[in-house]
C-alpha cells in the first residue's frame, strides 16, 4: 500500500470536532473527537471511536452513559483545551461551563447543541474502541455553524 496516499485520501474525508463528556464525580470529564456518526433512525443511534489510551474509556465503561456536544466555529481554542491528554492537564475541563439532563453526562452550555447517550455496545477497533449508543435527550442551544477539522487546522494523522 502507498502510505502517503492511504495518509492524502483520509484526510479529505470530512470530519467534524466534538467534546465527549462523560460523568466523573463532581467535575466531568470531556475530550474532543472527531469520530462520530449516525448509525440508526430507529431507534436513535450513533457510533463513536475513542482511543484505547484515553481517560474516557474507562469512564464510559463505569457509566454506561456519554454526550457528545457540537463546537461552535469559533470554539477552536476549546476544542484544543478538551482534546490535550488528561494526564497531561488533568484540570482542562475546569472553567467550562456545563449542566447535566438525562444521563448525568455534562452539557456544554456554549455548545451548537448535544445528544446524550446509552451505550449498547462496543468492538475492538485497532488502536481504539468504537462505541455503538442509543440517543436518549438532545438539546439545541444555537444555530450556527458547526466547528470542522479542516477550519479548526487540526489533522488526522491517517
Amino acid at each position: 500500500m502507498d502510505a502517503e496516499a492511504k495518509r492524502t485520501v483520509l484526510r479529505m474525508f470530512t470530519y467534524g470536532l466534538y467534546a465527549l463528556t462523560v460523568p466523573d464525580k463532581a467535575t466531568g470529564h470531556a475530550a474532543t473527537v472527531n469520530w462520530v456518526t449516525q448509525a440508526s433512525f430507529e431507534p436513535p443511534m450513533l457510533a463513536i471511536s475513542v482511543e484505547k489510551n484515553s481517560r474516557s474509556i474507562s469512564l464510559m465503561r463505569e457509566h454506561g452513559v456519554f454526550a457528545i456536544n457540537v463546537y461552535r466555529s469559533d470554539q477552536k481554542g476549546l476544542a484544543g483545551q478538551l482534546g490535550r491528554r488528561y494526564a497531561n492537564r488533568p484540570d482542562k475541563f475546569n472553567g467550562v461551563p456545563w449542566n447535566t439532563d438525562v444521563t448525568g453526562a455534562p452539557l456544554l452550555a456554549n455548545a451548537l447543541g448535544y445528544v446524550e447517550c446509552r451505550i449498547t455496545g462496543e468492538a475492538d477497533a485497532g488502536d481504539s474502541v468504537v462505541f455503538v449508543a442509543e440517543i436518549v435527550g438532545a438539546g439545541v442551544r444555537s444555530n450556527e455553524t458547526p466547528l470542522t477539522m479542516a477550519a479548526a487546522g487540526f489533522r488526522h494523522a491517517g
